[in-house]
């Protein structure tokens, strides 16, 4: 997780903002919307349940070539699946 800092400038003095980034996704409304099980969507892509019970709660952000295996098979680019988030 990256954390940016920055500071603003306001004419009573500076104030101090950090942004943590973050990975959110659509992992599971996509396997949802094709009516499919963790279970089956793990069996498509090679990995175990547990891997996309992990993804889809954002407790755990998977490999370029995870990344890469679910963006061929939900046919949509990575971009529209992963997302970068800010949070303050």
């Amino acid at each position: 997780m990256n954390d940016h800092s920055f500071d603003l400038v306001h004419r009573c003095g500076t104030i101090s903002i950090s942004m943590q980034e973050y990975v959110v996704n659509k992992v599971q409304s996509l396997r949802i919307g094709l009516g499919l099980t963790q279970e089956e969507l793990a069996g498509k892509i090679g990995v175990s349940r547990q891997t996309v019970v992990a993804i889809e709660g954002a407790s755990y952000t998977p490999s370029v070539l995870l990344a890469l295996k679910l963006s061929r098979f939900f046919k949509k680019p990575v971009g529209d699946i992963f997302q970068i988030a800010h949070e303050k």
